[in-house]
């Protein structure tokens, strides 16, 4: 899988963290891959749960730091599509040195064309700017 492809699980899966309790992460994730095992090879299966888990240990020190530069906007009010999307984004911009900030943006903005709003890309892009 390309990364773009990576990318777009881990945000359906952190998606899904958003509608149900951190204790059935493991549930919610055996469900998800259930559905994606002829796509997926086990490289890809385990680089995507790692990557998931990671964001999913920052991310009280990801949303003070979302919170910090969205005026108005507290991660409480966001949208749950956005907020995921900048979730990753941030998680990449900060904790993953081979990712350049400048990728991690442009495929927020793209996760963000294909799952958000009409309004979404640019708020996204907006705040993971300040964030630069």
């Amino acid at each position: 899988m390309s990364r773009r492809e990576l990318r777009e699980q881990v945000f359906q899966i952190l998606f899904r963290v958003e509608f149900h309790d951190v204790k059935e992460y493991e549930e919610q994730e055996e469900l998800f891959f259930e559905t994606k095992e002829e796509e997926a090879g086990e490289e890809d299966i385990a680089y995507v749960k790692k990557k998931v888990k990671d964001i999913i240990a920052h991310i009280v020190e990801i949303d003070e730091a979302v919170n910090e530069v969205a005026k108005g906007w507290k991660t409480s009010r966001m949208g749950k599509v956005d907020l995921t999307i900048i979730r990753l984004a941030v998680y990449e911009m900060k904790y993953e040195e081979d990712v350049p900030t400048g990728v991690a943006i442009n495929e927020a903005v793209e996760l963000a064309k294909k799952y958000g709003t009409d309004t979404s890309s640019s708020f996204v892009n907006g705040v993971l700017a300040k964030l630069a």
